[in-house]
């Protein structure tokens, strides 16, 4: 066959194969991440039908994939918004990075990857899916809760965060000294440092220059200016993912809104080809493997998750079931974690397969944490309040005892539950 009618062939059979899982996905409520990557799995090396032609195009489509994701994700935020989320939650970030960047570090040191393995396999662990995270709040009705703005608090910092891991990881990636690095994470501060200042200084001249009334030509300056920050940043070695991030943030108002309307449905097709195209890259046989301790540091980090979202929320004045939620809900990885693997598994090819389960095993497990830490962390007290009032002896005294201690907890609960109901 020849091979531009191959290549038709395959990418077409690939698309709409992404559109009918995404439609099944949608039909039982489950992101279709996990979807997209078994897909993947199954066409790439090693897998039931390997593809050929289209790889090519379809690692081109997996960097724009990245590149859109990111616009959009910036989009989403505005520089004053991202300023006040540093102020306010900070203290809720470090703790988020300690408690969930530790264990994959430690795990790639105990696998012997040595500290490039380490910091790659750390920011897996580290980022949440703010996809995936969005998602749920919406299918649960939560936008409006109380612990909302807590947990997109959490989700800004460590996007923002981004602008300086991935920096940090592409210099430890490209074997560059500590002097290489250290430039490059300069460069990397010093770029997003002038990017925060423009969108904070001019970012309305900057928008008034791209806004257009003509959607065809929006979507051409947008989407022409980001691919070109981002081959600029890349250049630069601070991550075309970046630049693509800043680049929404500097985008404000109408302009940032008429730009995600025009992106969004491009964001979806070229993310689907990004997660598939990392299932490629990943050989199936080496994922079972690999699955042992793959489930083991996604059970360890969604406690450390759960105790971030139950931190953030306790700092913000967050009732008991609202911590809860807070926890559960950030507990998803998925877009950052497959990102920050794709860039190290030139260089660390076993972080490959781990990362493609533990994204599996979270990416599923995290809507369901979402739904259900709440309810069992209740039970869970309801019980543990039970099994306290009934550890008193049978006499008049202790029944007594009991009983005051038994009027105090429903007026506590009561309160409690009065605080944390605004959330609902």
């Amino acid at each position: 066959m020849h091979d531009t009618t191959a290549l038709l062939v395959e990418l077409g059979s690939v698309i709409l194969g992404l559109g009918i899982i995404g439609r099944f996905a949608g039909r039982i409520g489950l992101s279709p991440i996990p979807l997209y990557l078994l897909a993947g799995l199954a066409f790439g090396e090693g897998g039931l039908l390997p593809l050929g032609a289209s790889e090519e195009f379809t690692a081109v489509g997996a960097e724009i994939g990245v590149i859109l994701l990111l616009l959009l994700l910036g989009l989403e935020y505005s520089a004053s918004e991202l300023v006040t989320s540093l102020k306010t939650q900070y203290p809720s970030g470090a703790v988020d990075f300690v408690l969930n960047a530790t264990p994959g570090a430690v795990a790639a040191l105990l696998l012997g990857w040595g500290p490039v393995g380490a910091v790659a396999l750390a920011g897996v662990t580290w980022i949440s899916s703010s996809g995936v995270i969005a998602k749920v709040l919406t299918d649960l009705g939560r936008l409006g809760n109380r612990e909302t703005p807590v947990i997109l608090g959490v989700l800004v910092i460590e996007d923002l965060s981004m602008a300086v891991y991935l920096p940090l990881l592409t210099a430890m990636l490209a074997g560059v000294g500590l002097a290489g690095g250290s430039i490059a994470l300069l460069i990397a501060l010093g770029t997003v440092g002038f990017v925060l200042y423009l969108a904070l200084r001019h970012g309305r001249l900057i928008s008034r220059a791209v806004s257009s009334d003509n959607p065809e030509m929006l979507l051409l300056v947008v989407l022409g200016l980001t691919v070109l920050v981002a081959g600029v940043a890349q250049q630069l070695q601070v991550s075309a993912a970046v630049g693509a991030f800043l680049v929404g943030i500097a985008l404000s108002g109408e302009v940032a809104e008429g730009a995600r309307k025009l992106l969004t449905p491009l964001r979806d097709l070229f993310a689907a080809v990004f997660f598939v195209f990392f299932g490629l890259s990943t050989n199936p046989a080496e994922i079972p493997p690999v699955l042992l301790p793959a489930a083991l540091l996604a059970i360890v980090t969604v406690l450390t998750k759960i105790a971030t979202g139950w931190y953030a929320a306790r700092r913000a004045g967050i009732g008991s079931r609202g911590r809860w939620r807070a926890g559960g809900t950030l507990v998803a990885r998925g877009e950052f974690s497959i990102v920050i693997a794709g860039l190290a598994v030139a260089t660390e090819p076993r972080i490959g397969p781990i990362a493609t389960a533990y994204v599996l095993i979270l990416v599923i497990v995290g809507p369901l944490t979402a739904r259900w830490t709440q309810p069992v962390a209740a039970r869970i007290q309801a019980w543990r309040g039970r099994g306290d009032g009934g550890g008193g002896g049978g006499g008049k005294g202790s029944a007594k005892g009991s009983g005051e201690v038994a009027v105090a907890r429903p007026a506590t609960a009561v309160q409690e539950e009065e605080f944390a109901s605004s959330a609902d």
